[in-house]
Protein backbone atom coordinates (compact mmCIF):
# COMPACT_ATOMS: atom_id res chain seq x y z
CA UNK A 1 0.00 0.00 0.00
CA UNK A 2 1.17 3.51 -0.86
CA UNK A 3 0.16 6.12 1.70
CA UNK A 4 0.22 9.07 -0.69
CA UNK A 5 -1.89 7.25 -3.28
CA UNK A 6 -4.34 6.21 -0.58
CA UNK A 7 -4.70 9.74 0.79
CA UNK A 8 -5.30 11.16 -2.68
CA UNK A 9 -7.96 8.60 -3.63
CA UNK A 10 -9.76 9.13 -0.31
CA UNK A 11 -9.93 12.81 -1.26
CA UNK A 12 -10.95 12.00 -4.84
CA UNK A 13 -13.74 9.74 -3.58
CA UNK A 14 -15.21 12.62 -1.58
CA UNK A 15 -14.89 14.93 -4.59
CA UNK A 16 -16.75 12.56 -6.90
CA UNK A 17 -19.58 12.13 -4.38
CA UNK A 18 -19.71 15.93 -4.19
CA UNK A 19 -20.48 15.92 -7.91
CA UNK A 20 -23.83 14.21 -7.30
CA UNK A 21 -24.57 15.54 -3.82
CA UNK A 22 -25.06 18.43 -4.05
CA UNK A 23 -23.48 19.40 -7.42
CA UNK A 24 -25.70 17.61 -9.92
CA UNK A 25 -28.78 18.03 -7.73
CA UNK A 26 -28.34 21.82 -7.71
CA UNK A 27 -27.39 22.01 -11.40
CA UNK A 28 -30.47 20.06 -12.49
CA UNK A 29 -32.72 21.50 -9.79
CA UNK A 30 -32.08 25.07 -10.84
CA UNK A 31 -33.00 24.34 -14.45
CA UNK A 32 -36.53 23.05 -13.83
CA UNK A 33 -39.75 24.79 -12.79
CA UNK A 34 -39.93 25.82 -9.14
CA UNK A 35 -42.63 23.22 -8.48
CA UNK A 36 -40.29 20.38 -9.49
CA UNK A 37 -37.05 21.27 -7.73
CA UNK A 38 -37.60 18.97 -4.74
CA UNK A 39 -38.38 16.04 -7.02
CA UNK A 40 -35.02 16.54 -8.74
CA UNK A 41 -33.25 16.66 -5.38
CA UNK A 42 -35.17 13.54 -4.35
CA UNK A 43 -34.18 11.65 -7.48
CA UNK A 44 -30.47 12.46 -7.13
CA UNK A 45 -30.34 11.77 -3.39
CA UNK A 46 -32.37 8.56 -3.49
CA UNK A 47 -30.37 7.24 -6.45
CA UNK A 48 -27.16 7.89 -4.50
CA UNK A 49 -28.49 5.83 -1.60
CA UNK A 50 -29.79 2.94 -3.71
CA UNK A 51 -26.73 2.68 -5.94
CA UNK A 52 -24.48 2.52 -2.88
CA UNK A 53 -26.31 -0.53 -1.56
CA UNK A 54 -26.53 -2.23 -4.95
CA UNK A 55 -22.85 -1.58 -5.68
CA UNK A 56 -22.00 -3.31 -2.40
CA UNK A 57 -24.38 -6.19 -3.04
CA UNK A 58 -23.66 -7.00 -6.70
CA UNK A 59 -22.32 -4.11 -8.75
CA UNK A 60 -18.71 -4.18 -7.64
CA UNK A 61 -18.47 -7.92 -8.20
CA UNK A 62 -20.03 -7.70 -11.67
CA UNK A 63 -17.60 -4.91 -12.60
CA UNK A 64 -14.37 -5.96 -10.88
CA UNK A 65 -14.80 -9.60 -9.93
CA UNK A 66 -12.34 -12.22 -11.12
CA UNK A 67 -14.56 -13.67 -13.84
CA UNK A 68 -12.51 -14.74 -16.85
CA UNK A 69 -15.20 -14.76 -19.55
CA UNK A 70 -14.51 -11.15 -20.53
CA UNK A 71 -18.21 -10.33 -20.28
CA UNK A 72 -18.68 -9.86 -16.54
CA UNK A 73 -16.84 -10.25 -13.27
CA UNK A 74 -19.04 -12.88 -11.68
CA UNK A 75 -20.23 -13.12 -8.08
CA UNK A 76 -17.05 -13.82 -6.16
CA UNK A 77 -17.00 -10.35 -4.55
CA UNK A 78 -20.70 -10.07 -3.73
CA UNK A 79 -21.10 -8.04 -0.52
CA UNK A 80 -17.30 -7.55 -0.65
CA UNK A 81 -16.73 -11.22 0.08
CA UNK A 82 -13.06 -11.83 0.75
CA UNK A 83 -12.18 -8.13 0.87
CA UNK A 84 -10.46 -7.07 4.11
CA UNK A 85 -8.53 -4.01 5.24
CA UNK A 86 -5.39 -5.85 4.13
CA UNK A 87 -6.66 -6.52 0.58
CA UNK A 88 -4.96 -4.43 -2.09
CA UNK A 89 -5.95 -3.18 -5.51
CA UNK A 90 -2.68 -1.98 -6.97
CA UNK A 91 -1.20 0.36 -4.36
CA UNK A 92 -4.58 1.06 -2.75
CA UNK A 93 -6.63 -0.73 -0.11
CA UNK A 94 -9.27 -2.57 -2.13
CA UNK A 95 -12.00 -1.23 0.14
CA UNK A 96 -10.99 2.28 -0.98
CA UNK A 97 -10.98 1.27 -4.66
CA UNK A 98 -14.50 -0.10 -4.06
CA UNK A 99 -15.62 3.21 -2.54
CA UNK A 100 -14.07 5.31 -5.33
CA UNK A 101 -15.77 3.24 -8.02
CA UNK A 102 -19.02 3.37 -6.05
CA UNK A 103 -19.18 7.13 -6.54
CA UNK A 104 -19.01 6.57 -10.31
CA UNK A 105 -21.84 4.05 -10.04
CA UNK A 106 -23.83 6.73 -8.22
CA UNK A 107 -23.38 9.59 -10.65
CA UNK A 108 -23.89 7.65 -13.89
CA UNK A 109 -27.60 6.79 -13.39
CA UNK A 110 -28.05 10.17 -11.68
CA UNK A 111 -26.99 11.88 -14.92
CA UNK A 112 -29.98 10.25 -16.65
CA UNK A 113 -32.32 12.13 -14.30
CA UNK A 114 -31.94 15.23 -16.47
CA UNK A 115 -33.75 13.56 -19.37
CA UNK A 116 -37.00 12.76 -17.60
CA UNK A 117 -37.46 15.40 -14.88
CA UNK A 118 -40.86 17.06 -14.48
CA UNK A 119 -42.91 14.11 -15.76
CA UNK A 120 -41.62 10.75 -14.48
CA UNK A 121 -42.92 8.54 -11.68
CA UNK A 122 -40.62 8.15 -8.67
CA UNK A 123 -41.14 4.39 -8.51
CA UNK A 124 -39.97 4.03 -12.09
CA UNK A 125 -36.89 6.14 -11.34
CA UNK A 126 -35.80 3.89 -8.51
CA UNK A 127 -36.49 0.50 -10.10
CA UNK A 128 -35.09 1.44 -13.50
CA UNK A 129 -31.98 3.12 -12.09
CA UNK A 130 -31.11 0.12 -9.92
CA UNK A 131 -31.56 -2.44 -12.69
CA UNK A 132 -29.78 -0.26 -15.25
CA UNK A 133 -26.73 0.20 -13.05
CA UNK A 134 -26.42 -3.54 -12.48
CA UNK A 135 -27.26 -4.78 -15.97
CA UNK A 136 -25.87 -2.03 -18.19
CA UNK A 137 -23.33 0.12 -16.36
CA UNK A 138 -21.53 -2.57 -14.32
CA UNK A 139 -20.90 -4.93 -17.29
CA UNK A 140 -19.52 -2.05 -19.37
CA UNK A 141 -17.20 -1.14 -16.50
CA UNK A 142 -15.90 -4.70 -16.54
CA UNK A 143 -15.40 -4.67 -20.31
CA UNK A 144 -13.19 -1.57 -20.24
CA UNK A 145 -11.80 -1.05 -16.72
CA UNK A 146 -12.11 -4.54 -15.28
CA UNK A 147 -9.92 -6.35 -17.82
CA UNK A 148 -12.87 -7.52 -19.92
CA UNK A 149 -13.42 -7.93 -23.62
CA UNK A 150 -12.78 -4.28 -24.62
CA UNK A 151 -9.59 -3.88 -22.57
CA UNK A 152 -6.04 -4.49 -23.79
CA UNK A 153 -5.78 -7.94 -25.33
CA UNK A 154 -9.54 -8.15 -25.88
CA UNK A 155 -11.56 -8.23 -29.07
CA UNK A 156 -9.72 -5.23 -30.55
CA UNK A 157 -6.27 -6.67 -30.08
CA UNK A 158 -3.32 -5.72 -27.94
CA UNK A 159 -4.37 -2.07 -27.65
CA UNK A 160 -7.92 -2.00 -26.35
CA UNK A 161 -10.34 0.85 -25.81
CA UNK A 162 -8.83 3.93 -24.19
CA UNK A 163 -11.26 5.52 -21.75
CA UNK A 164 -9.41 7.13 -18.88
CA UNK A 165 -12.29 8.28 -16.69
CA UNK A 166 -15.58 7.44 -18.38
CA UNK A 167 -16.27 8.92 -21.80
CA UNK A 168 -17.79 5.60 -22.82
CA UNK A 169 -18.36 3.97 -19.44
CA UNK A 170 -20.19 6.96 -17.93
CA UNK A 171 -21.13 9.56 -20.53
CA UNK A 172 -22.02 7.48 -23.57
CA UNK A 173 -24.06 5.00 -21.54
CA UNK A 174 -25.91 7.67 -19.55
CA UNK A 175 -26.41 9.89 -22.60
CA UNK A 176 -27.89 7.15 -24.76
CA UNK A 177 -30.08 5.88 -21.93
CA UNK A 178 -31.34 9.43 -21.40
CA UNK A 179 -32.22 9.80 -25.08
CA UNK A 180 -34.11 6.50 -25.16
CA UNK A 181 -36.16 7.32 -22.06
CA UNK A 182 -36.96 10.79 -23.41
CA UNK A 183 -38.30 9.25 -26.63
CA UNK A 184 -40.41 6.68 -24.79
CA UNK A 185 -41.80 9.26 -22.36
CA UNK A 186 -42.69 11.86 -24.95
CA UNK A 187 -42.60 15.62 -24.43
CA UNK A 188 -43.60 17.51 -21.31
CA UNK A 189 -47.02 19.13 -21.09
CA UNK A 190 -45.50 22.41 -19.91
CA UNK A 191 -42.36 23.42 -21.77
CA UNK A 192 -40.18 26.42 -22.52
CA UNK A 193 -40.31 27.77 -18.97
CA UNK A 194 -37.07 29.56 -18.01
CA UNK A 195 -34.90 27.97 -15.30
CA UNK A 196 -36.47 28.87 -11.97
CA UNK A 197 -33.11 29.50 -10.26
CA UNK A 198 -30.05 30.16 -12.44
CA UNK A 199 -28.10 30.71 -9.22
CA UNK A 200 -28.57 27.04 -8.32
CA UNK A 201 -27.36 26.14 -11.80
CA UNK A 202 -24.15 28.13 -11.40
CA UNK A 203 -23.45 26.76 -7.92
CA UNK A 204 -24.14 23.21 -9.09
CA UNK A 205 -21.90 23.57 -12.13
CA UNK A 206 -19.14 25.03 -9.96
CA UNK A 207 -19.32 22.05 -7.60
CA UNK A 208 -19.25 19.70 -10.59
CA UNK A 209 -16.15 21.45 -11.94
CA UNK A 210 -14.31 21.08 -8.63
CA UNK A 211 -15.55 17.53 -8.13
CA UNK A 212 -14.38 16.60 -11.63
CA UNK A 213 -10.78 16.96 -10.43
CA UNK A 214 -11.45 13.87 -8.32
CA UNK A 215 -13.33 12.19 -11.16
CA UNK A 216 -10.51 12.54 -13.70
CA UNK A 217 -7.49 13.07 -11.46
CA UNK A 218 -8.51 10.22 -9.20
CA UNK A 219 -8.77 7.85 -12.17
CA UNK A 220 -4.97 7.81 -12.27
CA UNK A 221 -5.30 5.82 -9.01
CA UNK A 222 -2.04 7.35 -7.82
CA UNK A 223 -0.71 10.61 -6.39
CA UNK A 224 1.72 11.40 -9.19
CA UNK A 225 2.35 13.53 -12.24
CA UNK A 226 -0.29 11.66 -14.21
CA UNK A 227 -2.97 12.74 -11.75
CA UNK A 228 -1.70 16.33 -11.87
CA UNK A 229 -1.81 16.30 -15.67
CA UNK A 230 -5.36 14.90 -15.67
CA UNK A 231 -6.51 17.70 -13.35
CA UNK A 232 -4.77 20.35 -15.45
CA UNK A 233 -6.21 19.25 -18.79
CA UNK A 234 -9.64 18.88 -17.18
CA UNK A 235 -9.52 22.50 -16.07
CA UNK A 236 -8.28 23.82 -19.43
CA UNK A 237 -10.97 21.98 -21.39
CA UNK A 238 -13.72 23.21 -19.08
CA UNK A 239 -12.54 26.81 -19.35
CA UNK A 240 -12.25 26.68 -23.14
CA UNK A 241 -15.66 25.08 -23.66
CA UNK A 242 -17.33 27.62 -21.36
CA UNK A 243 -16.01 30.48 -23.46
CA UNK A 244 -16.72 28.98 -26.87
CA UNK A 245 -20.27 28.09 -25.82
CA UNK A 246 -21.11 31.69 -24.88
CA UNK A 247 -19.20 33.09 -27.87
CA UNK A 248 -21.31 30.91 -30.16
CA UNK A 249 -24.45 32.03 -28.28
CA UNK A 250 -23.46 35.66 -28.78
CA UNK A 251 -22.88 35.13 -32.48
CA UNK A 252 -26.19 33.32 -33.00
CA UNK A 253 -28.52 35.09 -30.58
CA UNK A 254 -26.84 38.37 -29.72
CA UNK A 255 -26.48 37.57 -26.00
CA UNK A 256 -24.30 35.32 -23.88
CA UNK A 257 -26.17 33.66 -21.00
CA UNK A 258 -24.88 32.53 -17.62
CA UNK A 259 -26.72 29.21 -18.00
CA UNK A 260 -25.01 28.80 -21.37
CA UNK A 261 -21.63 29.58 -19.83
CA UNK A 262 -21.90 26.87 -17.20
CA UNK A 263 -23.48 24.37 -19.59
CA UNK A 264 -20.39 24.87 -21.72
CA UNK A 265 -18.34 24.02 -18.65
CA UNK A 266 -20.07 20.65 -18.35
CA UNK A 267 -19.62 20.00 -22.08
CA UNK A 268 -15.88 20.63 -21.76
CA UNK A 269 -15.63 18.42 -18.69
CA UNK A 270 -17.52 15.54 -20.30
CA UNK A 271 -15.45 15.79 -23.48
CA UNK A 272 -12.06 15.72 -21.78
CA UNK A 273 -13.02 12.89 -19.41
CA UNK A 274 -12.01 9.92 -21.63
CA UNK A 275 -8.86 11.69 -22.85
CA UNK A 276 -7.70 13.27 -19.60
CA UNK A 277 -5.00 10.66 -19.03
CA UNK A 278 -3.74 10.66 -22.60
CA UNK A 279 -3.45 14.28 -23.81
CA UNK A 280 -1.65 17.46 -22.79
CA UNK A 281 -2.87 21.01 -22.17
CA UNK A 282 -2.77 22.08 -25.84
CA UNK A 283 -4.84 19.09 -26.91
CA UNK A 284 -7.22 19.82 -24.02
CA UNK A 285 -7.59 23.39 -25.27
CA UNK A 286 -8.56 22.07 -28.69
CA UNK A 287 -11.00 19.51 -27.29
CA UNK A 288 -12.71 22.05 -25.03
CA UNK A 289 -12.88 24.74 -27.71
CA UNK A 290 -14.63 22.39 -30.12
CA UNK A 291 -16.87 20.86 -27.45
CA UNK A 292 -18.46 24.19 -26.53
CA UNK A 293 -19.79 24.61 -30.06
CA UNK A 294 -20.35 20.94 -30.90
CA UNK A 295 -22.49 20.20 -27.85
CA UNK A 296 -24.47 23.41 -28.28
CA UNK A 297 -25.31 22.42 -31.85
CA UNK A 298 -26.20 18.93 -30.61
CA UNK A 299 -28.75 20.54 -28.29
CA UNK A 300 -30.31 22.25 -31.29
CA UNK A 301 -30.42 19.01 -33.28
CA UNK A 302 -32.06 16.99 -30.49
CA UNK A 303 -34.55 19.70 -29.47
CA UNK A 304 -35.48 21.37 -32.73
CA UNK A 305 -34.68 18.93 -35.52
CA UNK A 306 -35.44 15.59 -33.88
CA UNK A 307 -38.12 17.10 -31.59
CA UNK A 308 -36.99 14.96 -28.64
CA UNK A 309 -37.69 16.41 -25.19
CA UNK A 310 -34.48 15.42 -23.42
CA UNK A 311 -35.36 17.92 -20.74
CA UNK A 312 -31.92 19.05 -19.58
CA UNK A 313 -29.95 18.00 -22.69
CA UNK A 314 -28.25 14.97 -21.18
CA UNK A 315 -27.50 13.31 -24.50
CA UNK A 316 -26.38 16.48 -26.27
CA UNK A 317 -23.97 17.50 -23.50
CA UNK A 318 -22.87 14.28 -21.82
CA UNK A 319 -23.46 11.74 -24.57
CA UNK A 320 -22.09 13.78 -27.46
CA UNK A 321 -19.28 15.17 -25.29
CA UNK A 322 -18.17 11.73 -24.11
CA UNK A 323 -18.31 10.27 -27.62
CA UNK A 324 -16.39 13.24 -29.05
CA UNK A 325 -13.66 12.99 -26.42
CA UNK A 326 -13.33 9.25 -27.01
CA UNK A 327 -12.79 9.83 -30.73
CA UNK A 328 -10.27 12.58 -30.06
CA UNK A 329 -8.02 10.06 -28.32
CA UNK A 330 -7.54 8.40 -31.71
CA UNK A 331 -7.21 11.77 -33.46
CA UNK A 332 -4.25 12.61 -31.24
CA UNK A 333 -2.70 9.18 -31.75
CA UNK A 334 -3.17 7.90 -28.22
CA UNK A 335 -5.44 5.00 -29.19
CA UNK A 336 -6.35 3.02 -32.28
CA UNK A 337 -9.26 4.06 -34.47
CA UNK A 338 -10.52 0.48 -34.50
CA UNK A 339 -10.68 0.23 -30.73
CA UNK A 340 -12.12 3.71 -30.11
CA UNK A 341 -14.84 3.52 -32.74
CA UNK A 342 -15.45 -0.16 -32.13
CA UNK A 343 -15.79 0.39 -28.40
CA UNK A 344 -18.29 3.19 -28.95
CA UNK A 345 -20.30 0.98 -31.29
CA UNK A 346 -20.32 -2.10 -29.06
CA UNK A 347 -21.26 -0.18 -25.93
CA UNK A 348 -23.77 1.94 -27.86
CA UNK A 349 -25.67 -1.07 -29.17
CA UNK A 350 -25.54 -2.82 -25.79
CA UNK A 351 -26.78 0.29 -23.98
CA UNK A 352 -29.61 0.81 -26.47
CA UNK A 353 -30.87 -2.76 -26.17
CA UNK A 354 -30.57 -3.07 -22.38
CA UNK A 355 -32.09 0.35 -21.73
CA UNK A 356 -35.05 -0.18 -24.05
CA UNK A 357 -35.78 -3.62 -22.60
CA UNK A 358 -35.56 -2.32 -19.03
CA UNK A 359 -37.81 0.67 -19.78
CA UNK A 360 -40.49 -1.60 -21.22
CA UNK A 361 -40.10 -4.17 -18.43
CA UNK A 362 -40.22 -1.71 -15.55
CA UNK A 363 -43.08 0.26 -17.13
CA UNK A 364 -45.13 -2.95 -17.11
CA UNK A 365 -45.00 -2.99 -13.31
CA UNK A 366 -44.86 0.66 -12.29
CA UNK A 367 -46.11 3.74 -14.14
CA UNK A 368 -43.35 5.44 -16.07
CA UNK A 369 -45.15 8.79 -16.20
CA UNK A 370 -47.32 10.74 -13.79
CA UNK A 371 -50.80 11.82 -14.89
CA UNK A 372 -51.47 15.14 -16.60
CA UNK A 373 -52.74 16.89 -13.47
CA UNK A 374 -49.72 15.87 -11.41
CA UNK A 375 -47.37 16.94 -14.18
CA UNK A 376 -49.02 20.34 -14.56
CA UNK A 377 -49.14 20.99 -10.81
CA UNK A 378 -45.56 19.79 -10.32
CA UNK A 379 -44.01 16.64 -8.87
CA UNK A 380 -42.93 18.19 -5.57
CA UNK A 381 -46.46 18.23 -4.19
CA UNK A 382 -48.06 15.41 -6.21
CA UNK A 383 -45.28 12.84 -5.72
CA UNK A 384 -43.66 13.87 -2.45
CA UNK A 385 -46.19 16.02 -0.60
CA UNK A 386 -43.79 18.91 -0.19
CA UNK A 387 -43.01 22.19 -1.87
CA UNK A 388 -39.92 24.36 -1.88
CA UNK A 389 -41.58 27.54 -3.18
CA UNK A 390 -44.97 29.10 -3.54
CA UNK A 391 -46.31 27.92 -6.89
CA UNK A 392 -45.90 30.99 -9.05
CA UNK A 393 -44.17 29.31 -12.02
Amino acid sequence: MNGADTAWIITATALVLLMTLPGLALFYGGLVRARNVLSVFMHCYAIACLMSILWLAFGYSIAFGSGESGYWGGFDKVMLSGVTTESLSGTLPEILFFAFQMTFAIITPALIVGAYVERVGFGFVMVFSGLWMLLCYAPVVHWIWGGGMLADGGIFGETGVRDFAGGIVVHETAGLAALIIAVVLGPRKVQNKPPHNPGYVVIGASLLWVGWFGFNGGSQLAADGGAALAITVTHISAAAASLTWVLWERIKYGKASVVGLVTGTIAGLASITPASGFVGPVEALIIGSIAGILCQEAVNVVRNMLKIDDTLDVFAVHGVGGIFGTIMIAVFGQGTWLAQLGGLAVVGVFTFVVTLVLVKLVAAFTPIRVDDEAETNGLDLSSHGERAYELTS
